[in-house]
């Protein structure tokens, strides 16, 4: 039986949510943006740090992230 673990991408600083650039059920390679946070007038792009399926999406454009907040769920 074949194992898959799903892989939490998360914020790493204080910011806004800009852009969701994915949708559930996208496939993404490493690398990929998946979110556009703004933080002190800065855009940072979240990467995907391994290929998998988009499974979930935690936050919406406009939303404020905390350090740590989960953003995205891949398989």
């Amino acid at each position: 039986m074949a194992r898959t673990s799903s892989v939490e991408i998360v914020s790493e600083l204080v910011a806004n949510v800009l852009t969701i650039e994915v949708a559930e059920g996208d496939r993404v390679e490493a690398g990929d943006t998946v979110v556009l946070l703004e933080s002190m007038k800065m855009e940072i792009p979240v990467l995907a740090e391994r290929g998998g399926t988009v499974t979930a999406i935690k936050v919406t454009a406009g939303d404020v992230v905390q350090d740590g907040d989960v953003l995205v769920v891949l398989d």
